[in-house]
């Protein structure tokens, strides 16, 4: 049994030097190969190595997308600023159409009066007034107007302001000394017309006022105008010039140009539910096609006096626009001095002029004139108190003026309710 036993032979372990090719295949930065070599036999000081490549990669990696999302996003927001520019120029040109249109209108007759002239050849400017008052009949509705009923005290005094005060300020304005005399009679006779046929009502919706005060005074101002606005005029601004309006003949073409549209536009309306419903469904659209024959007439009127118009000098122009401006002011300040006298005699905090909605009704439709009864009182006078288009063209500026005014106030009384909300609330 002794014999059997063979005692092992101990072999010590064979220490290899790598050769220079053994070391060129170790995992390195820029070789990274781990499954070339067993991690047990690499060198410490290639092992603790070994994770160095690995985080660098990461971080290049981290770093290289980032880097491809901001190019991404810079190469896009050019893209987003140009595709998104119509549609900002579309609704701007959509909340601002009748100024728009006003001022286009006056750029054409300037830059090429000849189209102007043509049309008016053709008699394209009644046409144009026709079909706006066919409009407004057309968009007319009975029950608002049954609804200002409530409020009548205050409409009675807002008639009162539009038809009988505030066309005594055509007495000051005529006082005013400029060349041509025809941007100071143009003014006059804006001061004695009746309240805007849109833009009063459009305004006092904004404004959260009552909207069916603001369209009664509206209609009833206009009606009672084509009665009253030949006398003023006579009285008022035919004596100051030494010219006798016929008022006879003025009122009957006032009534078959203003009344008899208004009244067709009416009638269709009650007659026919279906003319209702479209006017009712595309108030908007009806509001631009009126924007567009309204436009017609200060591009009429202008292509027929561009040449006057060249003569003028432009400081006495910018002079006639702050005019316009100025008695837009004042007709407000006016309104908004003799509310608070009017509630105190009239009931107090009771009274309808007390009422917020009320007061702004009465401040936006009482203080505003209206352009197209101006212009078609300027064709019925055949030049009898200067040239038409010199008598328009401040008047047009003035229209543009009493909107971007009244838009500015609109804007702040709703920014004092928004604040005056958030504040209860809070």
């Amino acid at each position: 049994m002794a014999r059997a036993l063979v005692s092992p032979t101990l072999h010590p372990p064979v220490i290899r030097t790598p050769s220079f090719r053994r070391l060129h295949q170790l995992p390195t930065p820029l070789n990274p190969q781990p499954s070339a070599v067993n991690s047990n036999a690499a060198p410490p000081l290639l092992w603790k190595l070994r994770p160095v490549p690995t985080i660098r990669r990461g971080i290049r990696a981290s770093a290289e997308p980032h880097q491809g999302n901001g190019d991404g996003e810079n190469r896009r927001l050019p893209q987003a600023l140009s595709s998104n520019w119509p549609k900002s120029f579309a609704k701007f040109a959509a909340d601002n159409f009748l100024p728009l249109a006003l001022v286009s209108g006056v750029v054409l007759g300037l830059v090429n009066p000849s189209l102007g002239c043509l049309a008016d050849t053709y008699y394209l400017s009644k046409f144009s007034t026709f079909g706006i008052f066919v409009i407004s009949g057309l968009t007319l509705r009975s029950d608002e107007i049954g609804a200002a009923a409530e409020a009548w005290p205050v409409g009675l005094f807002g008639l009162a302001s539009i038809l009988l005060f505030t066309p005594l300020f055509s007495k000051v304005i005529l006082l005013l000394k400029l060349q041509p005399q025809e941007f100071v009679t143009g003014l006059a006779i804006f001061s004695c017309m009746p309240t805007t046929l849109s833009s009063g009502v459009a305004l006092t919706r904004l404004a959260g006022g009552n909207s069916a005060l603001a369209l009664a005074m509206t209609v009833i101002s206009n009606l009672l105008g084509i009665l009253i606005i030949p006398f003023s005029i006579s009285k008022l601004i035919g004596a100051g010039v030494g010219v006798s309006v016929p008022a006879e003949r003025l009122l009957r073409s006032l009534v078959l140009t203003l009344l008899v549209p208004l009244i067709l536009g009416k009638v269709a309306r009650e007659l026919s539910r279906g003319v209702a419903n479209f006017a009712d469904g595309n108030r908007k659209l009806l509001a631009m096609i009126s924007a567009i024959f309204l436009s017609f007439v200060p591009w009429i009127q202008v292509s027929r006096s561009r040449s006057l118009l060249l003569m003028v000098k432009p400081s006495v122009f910018l002079v006639a626009v702050v005019m316009g401006a100025l008695l837009h002011a004042v007709l407000l300040a006016f309104n908004a001095l003799l509310i608070p006298s009017l509630s105190a005699l009239s009931g107090g905090s009771k009274s309808p002029f007390a009422k917020k909605e009320n007061a702004n009704a009465l401040l936006l439709v009482a203080s505003q004139k209206t352009l197209p009864v101006m212009v078609a009182v300027v064709e019925q006078l055949g030049g009898a108190l200067g040239e038409s288009g010199l008598l328009v063209l401040p008047c047009v500026a003035a229209h543009l003026n009493q909107i971007i005014i009244d838009s500015f106030l609109v804007s702040i009384w709703k920014r004092k309710v928004t604040e005056f909300e958030d504040s209860k609330v809070a």
